[in-house]
């Protein structure tokens, strides 16, 4: 929807434009609306980025964010659905049926690109999820301000006791009903586009919130880069597995529901996109 609104509007720029120019008299307006459907793209984009900018330094990053922020969000959802378009990402999706419809829930996937965050908020819109990023994130121009707004949390994944206080918050968003928090418990993009372990704790979120975990995958992000120098298409695979409920869980280990939802995701991937622990 976004797409075509962009596009109706860089139409009607460029045809008030041209009919103000030439007004549409003799063959001028053959060349002088290409010119103007350019420009108008070009302003557009300029304008949007200004507003991103002039958004983010509305935000101080120091100040605790203590709810989801609608005008943010609907800001960053905009903008993953403009770049899934522009970078010419083609999103086949399966089983997203499945994914709740009311209550929070704790959402998990693989990652393989920066570009996976995107895929999930344009496909996840109505869940108002919260992603726990690395704290470097935090110093990333507009993205770490914006990811603020959006309950984003941070996590020192090299000091124990700061990730707990991390996980703690989330456990605390979640039983308030302020967000839905999404994980990659990978960890970190492991740059082999495989599958890697995972570090478990994460799970404790869903265990002490009693929330289901939503487990998902990805496929081909890592692409996109790859393929955008070319202008080539990049095609996505997005596939929800399932909903863990809190009963299918209770009882078991943040290890357990670790291997659990490791084996739902290595299943779908298939094996030659797992790690194998050498012998």
């Amino acid at each position: 929807m976004v797409r075509y609104i962009v596009l109706a509007l860089i139409l009607l720029i460029a045809l008030g434009v041209c009919a103000g120019v030439d007004g549409f008299c003799g063959l001028g307006w053959l060349w002088i609306l290409p010119v103007c459907i350019l420009g108008s793209a070009v302003a557009l984009i300029v304008v949007y980025f200004l507003t991103l900018w002039i958004s983010s330094l509305l935000v101080n990053i120091e100040k605790p964010q203590k709810k989801d922020n609608p005008f943010y969000r609907w800001l960053v959802q905009t903008t993953a659905s403009l770049g899934i378009w522009i970078l010419r990402i083609r999103v086949r999706t399966r089983g997203l049926e499945q994914l709740p419809k009311s209550g929070r829930f704790m959402l998990v996937c693989n990652h393989l690109s920066l570009l996976d965050p995107l895929i999930l908020l344009n496909y996840c819109k109505k869940s108002q999820l919260a992603f726990i990023a690395k704290r470097e994130s935090a110093s990333m121009f507009l993205v770490g301000k914006l990811m603020h707004r959006m309950m984003c949390q941070l996590i020192n994944r090299e000091n124990d006791r700061e990730a707990l206080k991390t996980i703690i918050n989330c456990i605390r968003m979640i039983q308030e009903d302020k967000v839905s928090v999404a994980v990659f418990p990978e960890g970190y993009i492991t740059g082999d586009d495989l599958l890697h372990p995972f570090r478990s704790g994460v799970f404790k979120i869903a265990q002490k919130a009693n929330v289901p975990i939503v487990v998902c995958t990805l496929q081909n992000t890592q692409e996109v880069k790859r393929n955008m120098p070319h202008l080539r298409h990049t095609d996505v695979a997005f596939h929800l597995l399932g909903v863990i409920q809190p009963e299918d869980f209770a009882g078991m280990t943040t290890v357990d529901i670790g291997n659990k939802v490791h084996a739902m995701m290595a299943e779908d991937l298939g094996p030659d996109l797992v790690f194998q622990e050498n012998p």
